[in-house]
This record gives structure tokens, sequence and C-alpha cells, in this order.
């Protein structure tokens, strides 16, 4: 007999642990295709039109009469045109009682608390960037103790845009929030000269300024490209020395601002590691502590359900206006949020993007929903579950998210993702035991085992354990392979003029 899960009594699919041939039984059902693992077979017959649903929730129509036994996937299930209406949706919002907990942090002298002691090199402008990473270059191989990297960050923007506007407002947020993140010992902002993105202007408008740990440099200022990289070493060098005196001190878990992440999803993705992770993401808000949950277009057809949890009107009001944005975008763009789910999602056995959004949404847990964020915004103070808002393409999401201040990152995959991110530490989650193995390398956790009967609220502590560690210095794999300057992706809005 070949394992499968029935996620809900309301859903008309299951699907599959294991692979099944035509002729398998399934659920006492049997297949009438070969349906790949992690892939949905029909336990009923399904009309066409009709309402298909996974997790209780609608994920798609049929496009055609499907039979019991029958694989469902792109070839018969689809969102029609003008979307599925969304059910109403009462939710508790109840907060989840916690215990304290603690990790060994660095205390910042703006009161914020970082997991990693790191200098940034900065662009304010794509001019700058080889200056930045010639220097940074310099420190490779010759990190100093206590110090944990010499990290350049550079990016293709700062110029060629309006003075005004979202274009550059986004990217300032996202300059400035890395400039003032906590896992930073000491941060160097390199512009040209003559750029839009003016660097005392815009650390002022944001509330920053240049100071001991904080420099600013123009290669025009300093006299050319050979005096910048100089004098810019110089100054790194410096900073070193101010920052490798820092020591970790214990601090409680309220400290912490976790960033939710997915990538490479997969059929189990929602099943196995963003509900652990969801879990994971409670425990954390029990005892004080942030959680961003991100990417819009991935929650596009789930929204209802965080409606549902948020603490006030307003709270939701700022949430739907969100997504109105971005269902506008996608129609200025001749575009469909339907067209999110990768090849890879779907060779994974996602269909739609309801389908998607729902096990994306899962990383969230079942805390209350107590803000909502422009993308790189800061937060007012609040705490708890925060939705931030940016694109669904993981890099862009992230750098977002450590923009608003998130010192730590989770990642959830099904399919495999490389993901690395500085100044931030990125933990890794496999959905699957087969992806686990292969890439062993990259996988932190394994929450394949929930399949075996784990439960999934001790695969939560794992990760929130892990979290913890992770915070008080444990390298991540992706740390180990040195993975995340490259990771820097500013979200590109505006005009280019």
């Amino acid at each position: 007999m070949t394992g499968a899960l029935h996620l809900s009594d309301r859903d008309e699919v299951a699907v599959l642990i294991d692979a099944a041939a035509p002729g398998d039984a399934v659920l006492g059902v049997a297949a009438r295709d070969a349906i790949p693992s992690g892939h949905k077979m029909a336990l009923r017959p399904i009309a066409t039109g009709a309402v298909v649903h996974k997790y209780g929730q609608p994920i798609g129509v049929a496009t055609r009469a499907i039979g019991p036994g029958e694989h469902v996937h792109n070839h018969n299930l689809a969102l029609p045109i003008e979307g599925i209406p969304h059910p109403d949706i009462a939710a508790a919002v109840a907060r989840r009682r916690g215990g304290e907990a603690w990790f060994d942090g660095y205390v910042r002298a703006d009161g914020g608390v970082g997991t990693r002691n790191t200098i940034g090199i900065i662009a304010s402008v794509n001019c700058s960037a080889t200056v930045v990473r010639r220097i940074a270059r310099t420190f490779e191989d010759a990190v100093p103790a206590g110090i944990d990297a010499v990290v350049p960050f550079t990016h293709s923007r700062g110029c060629g845009m309006a003075k005004t506007g979202e274009g550059i407002e986004t990217l300032e947020r996202t300059l400035t929030g890395y400039a003032r993140h906590p896992n930073f010992g000491g941060v160097l902002m390199i512009g040209l000269g003559c750029e839009v993105a003016q660097i005392e202007e815009m650390l002022a408008r944001y509330g920053l300024a240049p100071g001991e740990r904080l420099r600013t440099l123009t290669i025009q200022g300093a006299g050319g490209t050979a005096e910048a990289i100089e004098r810019g070493t110089a100054i790194v060098h410096e900073l070193i020395e101010i920052a490798r005196t820092d020591r970790r001190q214990r601090r409680p878990a309220s400290d912490l601002v976790l960033g939710l992440q997915c990538g490479g999803s997969d059929g189990w993705s929602g099943v196995t590691a963003n509900p652990a992770l969801g879990v994971a993401s409670d425990l954390l808000i029990a005892a004080g502590g942030t959680a961003y949950l991100s990417e819009t277009p991935e929650i596009y057809g789930a929204e209802h359900l965080l409606y549902a949890r948020a603490t006030s009107p307003a709270v939701a009001d700022a949430l739907a206006e969100r997504v109105a944005w971005w269902e506008a975008y996608a129609a200025r763009h001749d575009a469909s949020l339907d067209n999110n789910p990768s090849p890879g999602n779907k060779a994974g056995g996602l269909t739609t993007i309801y389908e998607k959004s729902l096990g994306a949404v899962a990383k969230a847990g079942n805390a209350p929903l107590d803000g909502v964020l422009a993308y790189a915004g800061q937060r007012d103070g609040t705490r708890g579950l925060i939705f931030m808002d940016s694109p669904g393409y993981d890099p862009c999401s992230a750098t977002g998210q450590i923009a608003s201040g998130a010192n730590l990152l989770a990642f959830t995959t099904g399919r495999g993702s490389v993901f690395g991110a500085q100044p931030t530490p990125c933990l890794k989650i496999a959905s699957n035991a087969p992806l686990a193995r292969r890439m062993s390398g990259d996988m932190d956790i394994d929450c394949s085992p929930v399949l075996d009967g784990w439960p999934l609220e001790d695969a939560g502590r794992a990760i929130f354990d892990a979290l913890l560690a992770v915070a008080s210095g444990r390298p991540t794999k992706s740390e180990a392979h040195g993975l995340g300057d490259h990771e820097f992706v500013p979200w590109q809005l505006g005009a280019w003029m």
C-alpha cells in the first residue's frame, strides 16, 4: 500500500508520501496514473468546475471531470480567471504562553542586539561597487579574531532614478536599514559623490549620522579609485580594531527578530518544514520575540487566514491594501499572481499559487498578526508576528527583512536552496529526506521525520533550539560555505532614467 496523507476531511485529494504506480492502493483507492511523491491524487469524483481543497482550503477548480485515483495537477486543476472567493474564517487570536529563553548576543549602543559581529562595506550607488569589493577582498583570507566577516554589499541602483518616489525611498530604506543593523560591529558606506542617493542626506533622512562605527567615503572626495581603496581599507582596519573588542552577553530571546523564508518549495513544504517552522515562530513570539512573514505574492489565496488573525481592523486593512497593490501591479505588467509557482515548485507537486500560499503561511504558525511593514521598514517597537511586504523572490525578500532588523533567518526548502545571507545567519530546513541526504552540506535540519510520526511540536522545538544556538554564534552551513555577500538584492521599483 502506498503511503499518503489526507490532510483534512474536507479535501478531495491526498498527498502521496511514496510514488504510486497504476493500480497501487492509496488510502483504499486504486491509483489510475503514475503519481510522484509529494503530488496529489483524487480520492473521490470531482466534477468539472468543482472547487478542490487541500489543508481544508480551496486550491483551484477542476478544469475537467476527475475520477478517483487520478493524478491532480496542472493538466486538470487551475485557478479561474476571477479567482475563488475566500471562505469566511473566524480565527482565535489567543497568544501562546511561553517560558524564558536566552541566547548570547552583542548589545549595541542604540539598544539593538546582534547575533553576529560583522564589518559591512556598503555601496550607496553602483558606481562605487568595484571599490567596495576591492576593499573587502583585502580581508577575505585574514579576518581577525572577534570579527565574523568583512562583507561587501553592492547593487545596481543609486543613480539614474528620480530623487523622490517609491524607487529611491525603497532603496534608501534598505541601505540605511543595513547601516543601522545590530549584526554589524562597524559600517563603511561608500559613494561616488555625485549620485542621486547622496549619503549624508540619506542618513539624515533616516535618523542616522556618521560616527565611530558608521563611516562614509566618496571616491571623488578621496581623489580617485586607488585613493578610495587605500583610504577605505584604512577605515575598515580602524572599524575592526573597535569591533574586535565586542563581547557576547546573555540576552533574552525577546531581542531576536526572525525572518521566515521558503524557497524551492515542494508538496511536502506545507506539511513538514513550514508548519514545524511555524511552531518555532510561535515559541519565539511566546518568549517575547518577533517574526517576519513576507513575500506578498506567496500569501495570495491564503491572505484571509491572516486577516482573521489580525489584532485590529487597521492591521487587517494594511495587509489588504498591500494585496490590492500587488493585484494592480501584476495587472499593469500583463501578469497574473498565479504565475508565481516556479517549474521546480510544480515538479515538486504544487499546482496553483493558492496551494503554494497555504503552505507558505504555515511558516507563521498560529500567532496573532500584530502589524504590517513596508519593505525594509522599521518597526515602531511592536513585537510578535509582523508581515513585511516584499516580492516572492527569496534574496530580495530576505534583503528587506534584514533591512527591517531581522538578526536571524530560517529558510525552508523542498527542492533545495543554497541561499545564505550576510550579515544575518540563515538556518536551512529540508522538507523531505531525499533532499536532506542529497544536499546534506547545505541543510541544517531535516523535517522529513514528521511523515514518520515525529510530532510537529517536537520538530518545532528542535528548530527553535537550533535558532538559539545559531543566535549565540554556532555557524550555519551556509556560513561555513561563506555564502551571503552576493545575496544582497534590494527591491527595484520606480523609473530608470
